[in-house]
């Protein structure tokens, strides 16, 4: 059973436990800092392509253990991981379109759009208040385009649209994401510059919206806040069977019994037993509330860092607030 999860470290983790040849998959810890890992996975082939089931690319994860102290430290190296995929200099004649998908009544699909109404919008002010614009900004706008259940439009067609009109040079896409590690839930963030399929772990994919499709270079960016029930479930039986094994002795039968479990054929039986009661149920911890409200912001300045790169965080926040 694949385990659903949009965090490409999470399948080049798959393929080495299992044993498979990794070609085409560089993968580099390029920054471990205290109670962060900054992992930087490049699919470089179609080899890598077919084997991650993940477009080629740059994937940059940051695991976090802890966001209540190091909120600003995470905003600056999130602003290093988008500086590294974006191809070109940010400058006043630079415009970014950042996109908050996600449904904003629904709190672990809110991401998106909560991070949008925290960001620096300067794009007016080089048409309406040019006295206000440092040489220090660039372009940007933003948009909340909704789910279709909301609006009745998918929101690659609401995209279109605006870039028809505004004309970006960059899309920044913001989404939640689904992890098959309940301790990734909430406290990673992907950034990928080969867009990004809505909806695609929950098994609700949309259109994709890449350069492909838009016409505009895309970089996402994403945090799971949802696991899929299957994988607690899974874990916990996988929990279990090593405490076992830790108490029995290696040479008993019920050792023997343990260690001869096949986990593929485990995962599939749960899969099965679980789909008749509970469907694709998908989990969000109790806490999720304020865990987006406290990612929306280390997320929203990190964008902020990022396209206005001469400006610290005072500054930036002195506009916004």
């Amino acid at each position: 059973m694949n385990m659903r999860t949009d965090l490409a470290l999470e399948n080049q983790e798959d393929l080495s436990q299992r044993g498979i040849k990794e070609d085409g998959v560089n993968v580099d810890i390029v920054e471990s800092l205290k109670n962060v890992i900054y992992t930087k996975v490049q699919i470089t082939d179609s080899k890598g392509e077919k084997a991650m089931g993940k477009p080629i690319g740059n994937y940059i994860t940051i695991e976090m253990k802890d966001t209540d102290d190091e909120a600003i430290a995470l905003s600056k190296l999130l602003a290093k991981a988008i500086k590294e995929v974006i191809v070109a200099e940010t400058n006043e004649n630079f415009t970014t379109l950042v996109v908050g998908l996600g449904n904003w009544n629904i709190t672990p699909d809110a991401l998106g759009p909560q991070v949008v109404s925290k960001l620096m919008i300067t794009k007016h002010l080089f048409k309406e208040a040019r006295e206000l614009i440092s040489h220090e900004m660039s372009q940007v706008c933003a948009i909340s385009p909704g789910v279709l259940g909301i609006t009745g439009i998918e929101s690659s067609e609401i995209i279109r649209g605006v870039i028809n009109n505004v004309k970006p040079d960059l899309i920044i896409a913001i989404d939640a994401l689904t992890s098959r590690k309940i301790e990734r839930i909430c406290s990673t963030i992907q950034i990928t510059d080969i867009g990004i399929i809505p909806g695609s772990g929950v098994n609700n994919s949309r259109k994709a919206l890449n350069k492909e499709s838009l016409g505009v270079p895309v970089i996402a960016i994403g945090v799971p806040t949802v696991v899929d029930a299957a994988t607690i479930a899974n874990d916990t039986i996988d929990m279990l069977i090593d405490r076992m094994m830790d108490e029995a002795s290696s040479g008993h039968e019920f050792y023997k019994m343990l260690s001869d479990i096949d986990k593929e054929e485990k995962e599939f039986l749960i899969k099965d037993l679980l789909r008749p009661h509970v469907g694709n149920l998908f989990v969000t911890p109790n806490f999720v509330d304020q865990e987006i409200a406290d990612l929306s912001n280390i997320i929203a300045d990190g964008i902020n860092l990022a396209l206005h790169p001469h400006m610290d965080i005072e500054e930036i926040n002195s506009y916004i607030h």
